[in-house]
């Protein structure tokens, strides 16, 4: 009698045991379907218009000649023409970068006498010495891109690319454009829970969109989903994109 006694409490307790556990597990289950499925998400943005604040122009000039002294001497002079050419123009010493002189051969075609190719043989050679020109005076640095000519009198075989425009603060434009874009991304998310009658719970996620950088009124930039860096224009548009989701009470 004391043995089925103790039978029917044991069973009594795992039984009690097992309701407990069916209970806390339904109570987690809702609660954690109730935080992680209910949430409203949120988009926003921002963007500004800048101006550069730094230029570079970069240019080249070769010289060609049968020995490879005679190259380096006719490129030496090149070199000093190109920046005496600058210095002249108001770039100073710290401004302008000279970069190490590239050489290579160059070659002829031989044909025979009934004009069949019959190989190359090497000719003379060819040296090229690039510059670069770095400067805060942006129109300067235009101007005397645009007009070579005095170069160009003098021989120099000189090839000017593009310039190309940057902007020194670009991180702090950047952290302020975050700024604003979580606002924007959260007001629109107030937004919506006011007109759905909904409270807003904790911040469960926040993602930070590409940074784009674009030329202003041109035409020639595009958005790209790994982010735009445009260096050709002067005048640029930033911007970026903040995606925020909030959980609901």
């Amino acid at each position: 009698m004391e043995q089925k006694k103790i039978s029917w409490v044991t069973a009594l307790i795992i039984g009690i045991c097992i309701v407990l556990s069916f209970g806390a597990l339904a109570f987690g289950l809702y609660h954690f379907r109730s935080d992680s499925g209910q949430a409203i998400t949120a988009t926003g943005s921002a963007n500004v218009d800048f101006e550069a604040d730094t230029i570079i122009w970069r240019g080249e000039f070769s010289a060609r000649a049968y020995t490879s002294k005679e190259a380096y001497d006719s490129l030496k002079e090149d070199s000093s023409f190109v920046k005496q050419y600058l210095l002249d123009n108001g770039i100073t010493e710290d401004e302008m970068v000279f970069n190490p002189v590239g050489i290579g051969r160059t070659y002829s075609d031989n044909y025979d006498v009934n004009g069949n190719y019959i190989g190359s043989s090497p000719d003379g050679y060819n040296l090229t010495q690039s510059f670069e020109v770095t400067s805060s005076d942006i129109d300067k640095v235009e101007k005397i891109s645009r007009q070579i000519s005095t170069l160009l009198d003098q021989g120099v075989e000189l090839e000017s690319y593009l310039p190309e425009y940057y902007y020194s603060k670009l991180d702090e434009l950047k952290l302020d454009l975050i700024d604003k874009a979580s606002k924007n991304a959260k007001e629109r998310i107030d937004i919506i829970a006011k007109n759905t009658n909904t409270k807003l719970g904790k911040l469960k996620n926040s993602s930070l969109g590409v940074f784009q950088i674009t030329a202003q009124n041109t035409g020639t930039s595009s958005y790209s989903y790994d982010g735009a860096f445009d260096s050709s224009s002067r005048n640029k548009t930033a911007t970026i994109t903040v995606h925020l989701e909030y959980g609901i009470k």
